[in-house]
């Protein structure tokens, strides 16, 4: 298949959605697909306000335009929401080609969080945005129904997975974390507004707190909380050590639509804590015991209060959550992919037929 991917975040951003793009095209590619990636870098950009290091298309319609008639895919996989997933959407609808979308970010909330408006103002755009689309991919079966709720769809599983030569439970532990007092507790992601950082770094429970990534918030959070461990943005063999090193993991988001970094901790055997909300309890399941519930014994914990999350977490089962990380693979994932895009193509040629 001939496919093209249109997306307002890719590399040098750091961040899930560039990672499970990356994965998945790598893969797709891998099995004989065709795959080219319109991304911000083919065009003159502009910091988004608010977020200096992410950049933005600036105008990006015409060339967006060009660039796909000369691809002539069969198929657009929108990634994102904005400029450059905009004109590729314009694009589609004027030239009768099929397209799949994806809802990576609660944008509406994200935008309150930085506008103080109400997220409510926002889902209008995110409905006119998705309702041309033959598929929205969805991570959880949970945001699926949200988003139903909504009005968007119709949806399709698009999981997401791990290295699983990387993030594994034996290996080396993060040197600049070894001497810590513990438990070590331990945040990775972007360091920003919509992430809720402060109510994991104003927990009152003991020990000593890390946290991997950059972001827009981190200078203000480093200055704020002098007693923290900031150690910027890790990949690789840094990354899972940092993961390893740490006693449990806390996820304070709420907005999140699923949390790459949830798996790849628990892939390193390190528990979770986080609220009881989508996007982890879809991960760890009511029981914490896998969304089957078969886990012998719970891989972490889900609790209004973040304290008592972490309290329960730092006594489960390390071994548990590495089984449950393991769970989540690219391969996977991309299967969920690939099926996703041949039926909206087998949609379109029976629209088309008729």
């Amino acid at each position: 298949m001939k496919l093209a991917i249109a997306t307002d975040a890719w590399f040098p951003q750091v961040n899930g959605v560039v990672r499970s793009l990356s994965k998945t095209i790598g893969l797709l590619g891998s099995r004989g697909h065709n795959v080219e990636v319109i991304a911000p870098h083919c065009f003159l950009t502009v910091p988004m306000p608010g977020y200096p290091s992410i950049r933005l298309a600036m105008a990006p319609r015409f060339r967006v335009r060009r660039m796909l008639d000369t691809m002539q895919p069969q198929l657009v996989h929108i990634a994102t929401e904005g400029p450059v997933g905009w004109a590729a959407r314009g694009w589609c609808l004027a030239r009768g080609v099929p397209f799949t979308s994806a809802f990576h970010t609660r944008f509406p909330e994200y935008a309150a969080v930085r506008t103080g408006l109400s997220a409510e103002h926002f889902w209008p755009i995110m409905r006119r945005f998705h309702a041309p689309s033959s598929a929205v991919l969805v991570s959880t079966s949970s945001l699926a129904e949200e988003l139903a709720t909504r009005g968007i769809g119709p949806t399709m599983p698009w999981s997401r997975g791990i290295d699983q030569a990387l993030f594994r439970p034996d290996g080396a532990r993060h040197s600049a974390m070894l001497g810590l007092p513990g438990p070590i507790l331990l945040n990775v992601g972007r360091v920003a507004a919509e992430k809720n950082l402060e109510a994991f770094l104003s927990l009152s429970c003991p020990g000593s707190k890390v946290v991997v990534g950059d972001g827009p918030a981190l200078s203000v959070l480093r200055r704020r909380y002098p007693h923290v461990l900031f150690l910027g943005a890790l990949t690789g063999h840094d990354l899972a050590n940092a993961y390893r090193a740490a006693d449990c993991f806390v996820f304070p988001s709420r907005t999140d639509t699923f949390g790459l970094v949830v798996i790849e901790a628990l892939a390193c055997g390190v528990p979770v804590a986080a609220y009881p909300v989508p996007g982890p309890s879809d991960i760890l399941g009511d029981r914490c015991r896998g969304s089957d519930g078969t886990l012998s014994h719970s891989a972490g914990a889900l609790c209004d209060d973040l304290d008592q999350a972490v309290t329960l977490a730092l006594s489960a089962d390390r071994a548990s959550a590495a089984a449950l990380g393991a769970r989540f693979s690219w391969e996977r994932a991309t299967d969920q992919f690939e099926a996703a895009i041949k039926v909206a193509l087998a949609h379109s040629r029976t629209r088309q037929a008729a």
